[in-house]
Protein backbone atom coordinates (compact mmCIF):
# COMPACT_ATOMS: atom_id res chain seq x y z
CA UNK A 1 0.00 0.00 0.00
CA UNK A 2 1.43 3.39 -1.03
CA UNK A 3 0.37 6.35 1.14
CA UNK A 4 0.92 9.82 -0.33
CA UNK A 5 1.18 12.56 2.29
CA UNK A 6 1.80 16.30 2.13
CA UNK A 7 4.24 17.15 4.96
CA UNK A 8 3.05 20.79 4.92
CA UNK A 9 -0.12 19.54 6.63
CA UNK A 10 1.52 20.07 10.04
CA UNK A 11 2.42 18.02 13.11
CA UNK A 12 -1.11 17.38 14.35
CA UNK A 13 -2.19 15.87 11.04
CA UNK A 14 1.04 13.92 10.72
CA UNK A 15 0.36 12.40 14.15
CA UNK A 16 -3.13 11.35 13.02
CA UNK A 17 -1.62 9.75 9.91
CA UNK A 18 0.94 7.73 11.90
CA UNK A 19 -1.80 6.50 14.23
CA UNK A 20 -3.59 4.97 11.22
CA UNK A 21 -0.36 3.55 9.81
CA UNK A 22 0.56 1.95 13.13
CA UNK A 23 -2.80 0.16 13.18
CA UNK A 24 -2.30 -1.08 9.62
CA UNK A 25 1.20 -2.39 10.35
CA UNK A 26 -0.04 -4.11 13.52
CA UNK A 27 -2.48 -6.01 11.30
CA UNK A 28 0.19 -7.14 8.87
CA UNK A 29 -0.38 -4.57 6.09
CA UNK A 30 2.75 -3.56 4.19
CA UNK A 31 2.83 0.27 4.07
CA UNK A 32 5.07 2.64 2.14
CA UNK A 33 4.83 6.43 2.68
CA UNK A 34 5.79 8.99 0.03
CA UNK A 35 5.90 12.69 0.93
CA UNK A 36 5.03 15.31 -1.69
CA UNK A 37 7.58 18.02 -2.47
CA UNK A 38 5.68 20.42 -4.76
CA UNK A 39 2.27 21.04 -6.33
CA UNK A 40 1.38 18.20 -8.68
CA UNK A 41 3.86 15.79 -7.07
CA UNK A 42 1.03 13.65 -5.65
CA UNK A 43 -0.25 13.15 -9.21
CA UNK A 44 3.20 12.06 -10.39
CA UNK A 45 3.60 9.62 -7.50
CA UNK A 46 0.12 8.15 -7.99
CA UNK A 47 0.59 7.76 -11.74
CA UNK A 48 3.89 5.96 -11.25
CA UNK A 49 2.30 3.63 -8.69
CA UNK A 50 -0.58 2.86 -11.06
CA UNK A 51 1.89 2.08 -13.87
CA UNK A 52 3.63 -0.33 -11.50
CA UNK A 53 0.31 -2.14 -11.10
CA UNK A 54 -0.29 -1.33 -7.43
CA UNK A 55 -3.73 -2.35 -6.21
CA UNK A 56 -4.23 0.74 -4.03
CA UNK A 57 -2.85 4.24 -3.49
CA UNK A 58 -3.93 6.19 -0.40
CA UNK A 59 -4.24 9.99 -0.30
CA UNK A 60 -3.53 11.31 3.19
CA UNK A 61 -4.78 14.89 3.27
CA UNK A 62 -7.69 17.10 2.29
CA UNK A 63 -9.79 17.25 -0.85
CA UNK A 64 -7.01 18.95 -2.83
CA UNK A 65 -4.56 16.13 -2.11
CA UNK A 66 -7.22 13.54 -2.93
CA UNK A 67 -7.87 15.25 -6.27
CA UNK A 68 -4.16 15.21 -7.15
CA UNK A 69 -3.91 11.50 -6.39
CA UNK A 70 -7.15 10.79 -8.29
CA UNK A 71 -5.68 12.56 -11.31
CA UNK A 72 -2.75 10.15 -11.30
CA UNK A 73 -5.02 7.10 -11.03
CA UNK A 74 -7.48 7.97 -13.84
CA UNK A 75 -7.70 5.22 -16.43
CA UNK A 76 -5.99 2.63 -14.24
CA UNK A 77 -7.26 -0.29 -12.16
CA UNK A 78 -5.65 1.11 -8.99
CA UNK A 79 -8.12 1.90 -6.20
CA UNK A 80 -8.05 5.17 -4.28
CA UNK A 81 -7.92 5.09 -0.48
CA UNK A 82 -8.38 8.14 1.73
CA UNK A 83 -7.06 9.15 5.14
CA UNK A 84 -9.03 12.39 5.73
CA UNK A 85 -6.67 15.01 7.15
CA UNK A 86 -8.10 18.20 5.64
CA UNK A 87 -9.88 21.18 7.15
CA UNK A 88 -13.35 20.38 5.78
CA UNK A 89 -12.95 16.79 4.44
CA UNK A 90 -15.96 17.29 2.15
CA UNK A 91 -15.38 14.17 0.05
CA UNK A 92 -15.07 12.03 3.19
CA UNK A 93 -18.40 13.37 4.43
CA UNK A 94 -19.96 12.85 1.00
CA UNK A 95 -19.09 9.15 1.08
CA UNK A 96 -19.56 8.67 4.83
CA UNK A 97 -15.89 7.93 5.46
CA UNK A 98 -14.86 7.84 9.10
CA UNK A 99 -12.16 10.05 10.62
CA UNK A 100 -11.53 7.52 13.42
CA UNK A 101 -8.03 6.00 12.98
CA UNK A 102 -9.26 2.45 13.68
CA UNK A 103 -12.20 2.76 11.28
CA UNK A 104 -9.93 4.20 8.57
CA UNK A 105 -7.46 1.34 9.02
CA UNK A 106 -10.29 -1.21 8.84
CA UNK A 107 -11.66 0.39 5.66
CA UNK A 108 -8.28 0.30 3.94
CA UNK A 109 -7.80 -3.32 4.98
CA UNK A 110 -11.24 -4.53 3.78
CA UNK A 111 -11.12 -2.57 0.48
CA UNK A 112 -14.84 -2.31 -0.24
CA UNK A 113 -15.27 0.27 -3.02
CA UNK A 114 -17.75 2.69 -4.57
CA UNK A 115 -17.37 4.65 -7.78
CA UNK A 116 -16.04 8.20 -7.76
CA UNK A 117 -16.51 10.07 -11.05
CA UNK A 118 -14.26 13.16 -11.11
CA UNK A 119 -14.72 16.33 -13.11
CA UNK A 120 -12.15 17.94 -15.39
CA UNK A 121 -11.64 21.68 -15.89
CA UNK A 122 -9.72 22.84 -18.95
CA UNK A 123 -7.52 25.79 -17.96
CA UNK A 124 -4.85 27.52 -20.05
CA UNK A 125 -4.30 24.49 -22.25
CA UNK A 126 -4.13 21.86 -19.52
CA UNK A 127 -6.65 19.70 -17.66
CA UNK A 128 -7.30 20.00 -13.94
CA UNK A 129 -9.09 17.15 -12.14
CA UNK A 130 -11.43 17.79 -9.20
CA UNK A 131 -13.30 15.30 -7.03
CA UNK A 132 -15.89 17.43 -5.25
CA UNK A 133 -16.37 20.95 -6.60
CA UNK A 134 -15.02 23.89 -8.52
CA UNK A 135 -16.10 27.44 -7.69
CA UNK A 136 -15.70 30.71 -9.58
CA UNK A 137 -16.24 34.31 -8.51
CA UNK A 138 -16.88 35.04 -4.84
CA UNK A 139 -16.11 31.42 -3.95
CA UNK A 140 -12.73 31.64 -5.66
CA UNK A 141 -11.94 35.01 -4.05
CA UNK A 142 -12.53 33.59 -0.55
CA UNK A 143 -10.14 30.66 -1.09
CA UNK A 144 -7.48 32.78 -2.79
CA UNK A 145 -7.55 35.41 -0.06
CA UNK A 146 -7.53 32.96 2.86
CA UNK A 147 -4.34 33.30 4.97
CA UNK A 148 -2.81 29.81 5.39
CA UNK A 149 -1.81 30.50 9.00
CA UNK A 150 -5.38 31.52 9.88
CA UNK A 151 -6.70 28.34 8.25
CA UNK A 152 -4.32 26.21 10.32
CA UNK A 153 -5.18 28.08 13.51
CA UNK A 154 -9.00 28.06 13.40
CA UNK A 155 -9.91 25.59 10.63
CA UNK A 156 -13.31 26.15 9.02
CA UNK A 157 -13.75 29.34 11.02
CA UNK A 158 -11.12 30.91 8.74
CA UNK A 159 -13.47 30.53 5.78
CA UNK A 160 -16.22 32.35 7.70
CA UNK A 161 -13.85 35.21 8.50
CA UNK A 162 -12.60 35.48 4.91
CA UNK A 163 -16.15 35.28 3.53
CA UNK A 164 -17.15 38.25 5.67
CA UNK A 165 -14.15 40.20 4.39
CA UNK A 166 -14.75 39.31 0.72
CA UNK A 167 -18.46 40.14 0.98
CA UNK A 168 -17.32 43.78 1.27
CA UNK A 169 -14.05 43.70 -0.72
CA UNK A 170 -15.07 41.58 -3.74
CA UNK A 171 -16.46 43.45 -6.74
CA UNK A 172 -18.96 40.75 -7.93
CA UNK A 173 -18.37 41.05 -11.71
CA UNK A 174 -20.92 39.27 -13.91
CA UNK A 175 -19.95 35.74 -14.84
CA UNK A 176 -21.33 34.43 -18.14
CA UNK A 177 -21.53 30.72 -18.79
CA UNK A 178 -23.25 28.09 -20.89
CA UNK A 179 -24.63 24.86 -19.42
CA UNK A 180 -25.35 22.24 -22.09
CA UNK A 181 -25.77 25.00 -24.66
CA UNK A 182 -28.04 27.26 -22.60
CA UNK A 183 -26.68 30.66 -21.50
CA UNK A 184 -26.73 31.98 -17.91
CA UNK A 185 -25.37 34.91 -15.90
CA UNK A 186 -24.40 34.83 -12.23
CA UNK A 187 -22.31 36.65 -9.65
CA UNK A 188 -20.69 33.37 -8.54
CA UNK A 189 -20.85 29.75 -9.65
CA UNK A 190 -20.12 26.41 -7.97
CA UNK A 191 -19.93 23.33 -10.20
CA UNK A 192 -20.23 20.30 -7.97
CA UNK A 193 -20.04 16.53 -8.26
CA UNK A 194 -21.32 16.04 -4.70
CA UNK A 195 -24.20 17.18 -2.55
CA UNK A 196 -22.15 18.84 0.17
CA UNK A 197 -20.24 22.11 0.41
CA UNK A 198 -17.80 23.47 2.99
CA UNK A 199 -18.03 20.32 5.12
CA UNK A 200 -21.38 18.76 6.09
CA UNK A 201 -23.58 21.50 4.53
CA UNK A 202 -26.09 20.76 1.79
CA UNK A 203 -25.74 22.54 -1.54
CA UNK A 204 -27.01 20.20 -4.27
CA UNK A 205 -29.43 17.51 -3.02
CA UNK A 206 -29.68 15.86 -6.46
CA UNK A 207 -25.94 15.48 -7.07
CA UNK A 208 -24.48 12.00 -7.59
CA UNK A 209 -20.70 11.78 -7.42
CA UNK A 210 -20.82 8.13 -8.53
CA UNK A 211 -22.11 9.00 -12.02
CA UNK A 212 -21.34 11.42 -14.87
CA UNK A 213 -22.82 14.91 -14.75
CA UNK A 214 -22.77 17.92 -12.45
CA UNK A 215 -25.01 20.16 -10.43
CA UNK A 216 -24.34 23.84 -11.15
CA UNK A 217 -25.20 26.30 -8.37
CA UNK A 218 -25.80 29.80 -9.75
CA UNK A 219 -25.57 32.62 -7.21
CA UNK A 220 -27.43 35.18 -9.30
CA UNK A 221 -27.60 38.18 -6.96
CA UNK A 222 -24.41 40.22 -6.51
CA UNK A 223 -23.43 42.26 -3.51
CA UNK A 224 -22.65 42.15 0.18
CA UNK A 225 -26.18 41.52 1.42
CA UNK A 226 -26.71 38.53 -0.90
CA UNK A 227 -23.34 37.03 0.12
CA UNK A 228 -24.17 37.39 3.82
CA UNK A 229 -27.62 35.87 3.29
CA UNK A 230 -26.27 32.78 1.53
CA UNK A 231 -23.56 32.46 4.17
CA UNK A 232 -26.18 32.46 6.92
CA UNK A 233 -28.33 29.93 5.01
CA UNK A 234 -25.47 27.44 4.57
CA UNK A 235 -25.21 26.01 8.12
CA UNK A 236 -29.01 25.89 8.34
CA UNK A 237 -29.23 23.60 5.30
CA UNK A 238 -31.27 26.23 3.44
CA UNK A 239 -28.77 27.25 0.76
CA UNK A 240 -30.49 25.40 -2.16
CA UNK A 241 -33.73 27.28 -1.33
CA UNK A 242 -32.10 30.66 -0.66
CA UNK A 243 -33.43 33.57 -2.79
CA UNK A 244 -31.11 34.23 -5.71
CA UNK A 245 -29.66 30.71 -5.71
CA UNK A 246 -30.54 28.32 -8.53
CA UNK A 247 -29.18 24.77 -8.85
CA UNK A 248 -29.38 23.12 -12.28
CA UNK A 249 -28.09 19.88 -13.78
CA UNK A 250 -25.57 19.83 -16.60
CA UNK A 251 -22.82 17.80 -18.22
CA UNK A 252 -20.86 20.40 -20.20
CA UNK A 253 -20.19 23.86 -18.76
CA UNK A 254 -18.48 26.58 -20.80
CA UNK A 255 -17.28 29.90 -19.38
CA UNK A 256 -17.41 32.60 -22.03
CA UNK A 257 -14.19 34.40 -23.07
CA UNK A 258 -15.64 37.86 -22.34
CA UNK A 259 -15.57 37.06 -18.61
CA UNK A 260 -11.90 37.96 -18.46
CA UNK A 261 -10.01 36.72 -15.40
CA UNK A 262 -12.32 35.28 -12.74
CA UNK A 263 -10.85 33.89 -9.52
CA UNK A 264 -11.50 30.18 -9.05
CA UNK A 265 -10.95 27.39 -6.54
CA UNK A 266 -11.00 23.63 -6.86
CA UNK A 267 -11.55 21.31 -3.89
CA UNK A 268 -10.53 24.10 -1.53
CA UNK A 269 -7.33 25.13 -3.34
CA UNK A 270 -6.93 28.32 -5.38
CA UNK A 271 -6.58 27.82 -9.13
CA UNK A 272 -4.17 29.64 -11.42
CA UNK A 273 -6.23 30.81 -14.38
CA UNK A 274 -9.92 30.81 -15.24
CA UNK A 275 -11.49 27.55 -16.48
CA UNK A 276 -12.65 27.60 -20.10
CA UNK A 277 -14.93 24.59 -19.69
CA UNK A 278 -15.78 21.72 -17.34
CA UNK A 279 -16.58 18.16 -18.42
CA UNK A 280 -16.63 14.72 -16.84
CA UNK A 281 -13.50 12.63 -16.57
CA UNK A 282 -13.37 9.86 -19.17
CA UNK A 283 -13.89 7.15 -16.54
CA UNK A 284 -14.57 6.69 -12.82
CA UNK A 285 -12.19 5.64 -10.03
CA UNK A 286 -12.78 2.93 -7.43
CA UNK A 287 -12.85 4.71 -4.07
CA UNK A 288 -12.28 2.56 -0.96
CA UNK A 289 -15.09 3.15 1.53
CA UNK A 290 -14.73 0.25 3.98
Amino acid sequence: MLVIFNPVAGRRRAAALWHVLDLLVENGVMVEVAETRHAGHATELARAAACEGRAMVVAAGGDGTIAEVANGLLGSNTALGVIPLGTANVLAKEYGLSTSPRAIANALAYRRTRLLWPGVARILGHEHVFVQMLGLGFDGAVVRGLPPLLKRAIGRGAYVWQSLWESVAYGFPKLRLSVDGRDYEAASVVVTKGRLYGGPYMLAPNAASTAPGFQVALFETPGTLAALLTGAALPLGLLPRCPGVRVIAGSHIDFLPENGVIMAQSDGDALEGTPACIVDASCPIALIVG
